[in-house]
């Protein structure tokens, strides 16, 4: 049978609602409605002469036969769309890589390693976004993003990259330093916060202290505002492990005597599943992943 090109619009989108499990979802990557999508499959099964969903009231899943056409259509429309992002770019296009990612992740533990990677590959250049609002991976937007997270989110490979700890640090210079030994001890001072998703309360929990009430005195949108603040001797600060690593060598903070909590989420490295990465930008992907994470 060969492949015409009215085909074209419902092998899109039955590709897209295979990989997300979800006509909606679907439908928002594509731009359409929920019920365009739903009858291009139906337009599809119909032609076929084979049913490729089943439908149940939490959703859909695929049927065997959904899963064999799911499998082709997505490697070769990842295919099709590897060349058409490649015949689009230009030179300069071709080597530079476009990637999202946290500031407070940049600034501390990216930046700080990236010399090894340009002096390895001194032909590619990179543009790194540290924009608070989370990225579409629309034309032309980035390549990938290091996401902090739970690991999974509709529509897109996630590779883990490395996981983190929550641990109280504070000015050298601290008042009262010498008295802070206990998590108890901790609650009794001000304390400096961020918007990340574990926080003091979350900490005091997991090191035994129920029912604390403690002073939050300041709050920043950003984790290095935070380290920032305890730096200047203004309270305590709740720090992630791999944000806090420079400050605690260069001794401008050092972590008190109470126990470091494993936080709940980690980092990935993420990119739209429907899409293969450029090569320039798998090659700093590889690179990524392979970092020594201690």
């Amino acid at each position: 049978m060969a492949l015409r090109a009215d085909w074209l619009p419902a092998l899109t989108a039955f590709e897209s609602a295979a990989r997300h499990q979800n006509f909606a979802h679907a439908a928002e990557e594509l731009h359409l409605t929920a019920s365009a999508v739903s009858h291009h499959v139906r337009k599809l099964e119909s032609r076929l002469g084979v049913a490729l969903f089943q439908r149940h009231a939490r959703g859909v899943a695929l049927t065997a036969d959904g899963r064999k056409l799911a499998d082709a259509a997505g490697s070769a429309l990842a295919d099709v769309d590897g060349v058409l992002r490649s015949l689009r770019s230009g030179r300069e296009d071709h080597d530079r890589i476009r990637f999202t990612t946290l500031h407070s992740l940049t600034y501390t533990w990216l930046t700080p390693r990236l010399p090894e990677f340009t002096q390895a590959h001194p032909n590619l250049r990179l543009s790194i976004d540290t924009e608070v609002a989370l990225t579409r991976f629309d034309e032309p937007g980035p390549d990938f993003g290091i996401r902090h997270g739970p690991g999974h989110w509709p529509g897109l490979t996630a590779h883990f990259l490395m996981d983190e700890g929550l641990l109280p640090v504070v000015s050298p210079n601290f008042p009262g330093i010498d008295q802070i030994r206990e998590p108890a001890d901790v609650a009794r001072q001000p304390l400096i916060s961020d918007h990340s998703r574990q926080g003091w309360h979350d900490w005091f929990r997991a090191a035994g202290v129920h029912g604390a009430k403690f002073d939050e005195r300041l709050t920043y949108t950003d984790s290095t505002g935070a380290m920032n603040a305890a730096v200047f001797g203004m309270g305590i600060a709740l720090a992630r492990s791999r944000i806090v690593t420079p400050y605690l060598e260069s001794g401008r903070l050092q972590r008190l005597p109470v126990p470091t909590v494993k936080a709940r989420w980690g980092y990935y490295v993420v990119y739209p599943s429907h899409r293969r990465l450029r090569a320039a930008a798998q090659t700093f992907v590889d690179w990524l992943l392979a970092l020594p994470k201690d």
